[in-house]
């Protein structure tokens, strides 16, 4: 059974183990270098602190993990998000990333998050496809945009609406701690 859950620091020795393999047999990231445990704790607390950033375990083993961050930085986009996931290989097409967009679209929706985009290397059908799955549509094509692995390569922006219809003004954006403390509270 598969347990989605807030990351916490702790867990950045079993994202890092996940995430080595993307960087340094794969382009589907664009990293050169696998960050370190220290450099992936930074990134946990930037990033939590504002948007959902989900584990997923079974058996006690973290298999996967997703979150979502700023788009460009600035007030303006803030009902915009890029997201990202990472599952490991054994659990790759098991329901794993399925189950975690599904938990990470639902929070995003409770932040009034408005708009997903997806930034992917050209050539990564897997991740193509899961996006398709998801309602995503490709918007952009940026040619010759990275280079790893002595190539060239393109990078796709695939974006989703999360809401039906576009508000005229949106809701005020909750940061995501916020959003966690306010539950706790509802909930005592």
């Amino acid at each position: 059974m598969i347990h989605i859950r807030p990351v916490t620091i702790n867990d950045a020795p079993a994202l890092v183990n996940i995430y080595r393999y993307y960087v340094e047999q794969t382009n589907i990231t664009l990293e050169y270098n696998t960050p370190s445990i220290s450099d992936f704790k930074q990134r946990i607390l930037s990033i939590k602190e504002k948007y959902p950033y989900l584990v997923a375990e079974s058996d006690g083993q973290i298999i996967g993990y997703t979150y979502a961050h700023d788009y460009k930085g600035r007030d303006a986009y803030d009902w915009s998000v890029e997201v990202s996931i990472y599952v490991t290989r054994e659990t790759l097409a098991k329901g794993v990333g399925t189950t975690l967009y599904q938990v990470l679209e639902h929070e995003l929706k409770r932040q009034h998050v408005v708009n997903a985009s997806a930034c992917i290397t050209a050539g990564n059908a897997r991740s193509e496809k899961f996006h398709e799955k998801f309602g995503y549509k490709q918007t952009a094509v940026f040619k010759h945009f990275g280079f790893k692995a002595n190539k060239w390569l393109d990078v796709l922006w695939m974006t989703k609406s999360l809401v039906n219809q576009l508000p005229k003004k949106p809701a005020p954006f909750i940061p995501y701690r916020q959003l966690l403390q306010d539950t706790d509270q509802s909930a005592s």
